[in-house]
């Protein structure tokens, strides 16, 4: 496994213990951190895989406000490339993952609506 050089901001289903281990084989810590312009809305998830690995039909996902005043607590984990391969395969379509910066002014991925605009931050 290569080193975890990578940051990943999470606000839902990564941060559980049972995705974690399927998705990355391993358990990670983390550390709290917000991103602001962003607002936490949720999305039914069809894949029945996804579904059962995390236990629920209905995910969070964030959607791109550009609003200052909006904000999501999350955790930020520390990951390998490899794994942010891993978790590109967990995440299904409706999700896109984007390069931001958080308001502690580290740079991580975060899986936000694909619909949004491409490297909004």
């Amino acid at each position: 496994m290569g080193r975890a050089d990578q940051l990943l901001f999470t606000y839902g289903t990564l941060q559980h213990a049972e995705v974690q281990l399927d998705t990355f084989g391993r358990l990670l810590d983390g550390e709290e951190d917000v991103l602001s312009g962003y607002r936490l809305e949720y999305a039914e998830i069809e894949d029945p895989w996804v579904v059962d690995l995390s236990g629920r039909s209905e995910h969070p996902i964030l959607r791109h406000t550009g609003n200052p005043l909006d904000k999501v607590v999350g955790v930020v984990l520390e990951v390998t490339a490899d794994e942010v391969d891993a978790a590109d395969e967990y995440e299904v379509s409706i999700y896109r993952r984007a390069a931001v910066t958080l308001d502690s002014g580290r740079t991580a991925w975060v899986y936000v609506e694909r619909s949004g605009p491409a490297g909004a931050d």
